[in-house]
């Protein structure tokens, strides 16, 4: 039983440091594997639910403890508070791997296992996007190694999570001396070779400028300080127009600051410096709804000073832009608005030169199927603006670039990221950061990136391959449970 605990709290270890701050990302394959093998071990499903659970806690307090400092430091509440608050948390989101173990021993003794737990563990991390908080999913290790980083443009993050937790199985397996059969399963792996390869590194053939102002997220907003950082945004952006080439698009962050589309000053400002670099302005803003309620919003202005559009973030942070109820008992939001900000309802893609363009907003990387409805609906390069200050000097920021560019892949997708203190990058649809600025700094960098109209099956079709992978667990499930089933 000692044993078991033990392997189910270093599955949580290992996982833990395959991605940011560690980046051991070639633990991927075999990070599930101590759990599966303790799940094996025992027979009843409630102890296995535990070992599961218990990975669960130390993994999301090692992967996401970056939210304690966040709320501590801008949710208005105590250290204290703070740290029982992510408590709570670790304790709802260990749920999801706990059913997963509790299932995983039933899946075991099916000659399909191998499979069957790849599928299941898809499904089970499918679940988070709907269960209040969404963030690494296993696959995401992937985007360094190109050779199961074929499947993102098919199957999307979904398949390399598939291929990560199979190949923990079949380690499991070998150490288990489980019946060959089920270890024959690997053999699928060598199928990759006959996918399409990532795309080839290409140099971008058009520019944007993007600007980190390197904004002060506790600054105390005084009319003064608002004007002369908007003094500050048109310089950075004019500065590398002076004497260069063709710039398609200057880009602003999504800020701490209060930039308010009721605000003539900001607007005017916004469309001077598009009017004088002649190019169009991408910049984040507080927009309000027909009721009067804030949305977290991106403005392009044409290089006429006239608005293109206007997007509005549809999904919104728990706590940083809406406190889930009965949260708001004992903390508000991150944000300084009036009230919780209001949804948007659609997806925009905007008109830019005889191109088109999507834009999504900060913790909406998150969201595979969402993003690939921009690319569906006809974006040709994403811009990705956001405000990672909210992460402090956490490994948040790398745990996000490293989601931002999983969405280039399974897009095929060039995207261009705007911070406002980093990580402000060029990525290619390889998911490759083609050049990335300093950190903590204030400055704009030219970045090349190239327009694609192609789609890629997953742009097309969504998560197909979860739907799959729901059907062959449960019917792995099913078939285990029947009458006159026995453990191998």
């Amino acid at each position: 039983m000692i044993l078991n605990w033990i392997l189910a709290i270093g599955s949580a270890a290992l996982l833990v440091l395959v991605f940011p701050r560690f980046d051991l990302v070639w633990l991927a394959p075999v990070a599930l594997t101590p759990l599966l093998i303790a799940c094996a071990r025992e027979h009843r499903w409630a102890w296995r639910f535990a070992f599961g659970y218990a990975a669960g806690i130390v993994y999301w307090f090692g992967l996401c403890n970056w939210i304690a400092w966040t709320l501590a430091h801008h949710a208005g509440v105590s250290d204290v508070a703070a740290w029982l608050l992510f408590a709570l948390f670790c304790l709802a989101k260990a749920a999801q791997m706990g059913v997963f173990a509790a299932l995983a021993g039933v899946v075991w003794r099916s000659k399909f296992a191998l499979p069957a737990i790849g599928a299941l563990w898809v499904a089970i991390e499918w679940t988070h996007s709907y269960t209040g908080f969404e963030w690494l999913n296993l696959g995401n290790a992937g985007s360094d190694m190109s050779f199961p980083l074929r499947l993102a443009p098919i199957t999307g993050v979904w398949g390399i999570s598939f291929v990560f937790a199979l190949l923990a199985a079949g380690v499991a397996s070998l150490i288990l001396r489980r019946p060959r059969l089920q270890i024959l399963w690997m053999l699928l792996l060598p199928a990759l070779l006959f996918f399409p390869d990532v795309p080839a590194q290409q140099r971008g053939d058009v520019s944007a400028i993007l600007v980190q102002p390197n904004i002060d997220d506790e600054a105390e907003w005084t009319p003064e300080l608002l004007r002369s950082t908007e003094q500050q945004l048109a310089f950075l952006s004019l500065s590398p127009v002076v004497g260069g080439e063709k710039t398609q698009l200057i880009v602003w962050p999504e800020m701490p600051a209060p930039f308010y589309d009721t605000d003539p000053e900001f607007i005017s400002m916004v469309a001077s410096t598009a009017k004088t670099a002649h190019a169009p302005v991408l910049t984040g803003i507080v927009a309000h709804a027909a009721d009067g309620a804030p949305l977290n919003s991106a403005l392009l202005m044409s290089a006429n000073g006239n608005v293109i559009s206007r997007y509005d973030k549809v999904n919104l942070v728990p706590f940083g832009e809406f406190v889930p109820w009965p949260f708001g008992l004992v903390t508000r939001k991150v944000s300084d608005e009036a009230g919780d900000f209001e949804a948007g309802k659609r997806v925009v893609v905007s008109p830019l030169d005889s191109h088109r363009i999507g834009v999504f907003i900060c913790y909406e990387s998150v969201f595979p199927s969402y993003i690939r409805k921009f690319a569906a609906s006809g974006a040709e390069a994403l811009f990705n603006i956001s405000n990672d200050s909210w992460f402090g000097k956490s490994q948040a920021r790398y745990q996000h670039l490293r989601i931002v560019r999983m969405r280039a892949a399974e897009n095929a997708r060039w995207i261009l990221r705007a911070t406002d203190n980093g990580i402000t990058a060029a990525i290619d649809p390889a998911g490759r950061v083609i050049r990335a600025a300093e950190e903590y700094t204030e400055l704009s960098a030219r970045m090349r990136y190239r327009y694609r109209q192609d789609l890629t099956f997953y742009t097309k079709h969504g998560d197909w391959f979860v739907l799959l992978c729901a059907l062959i667990a449960a019917a792995t499930l099913t078939s285990a449970e029947l009458p006159g089933r026995h453990r191998p």
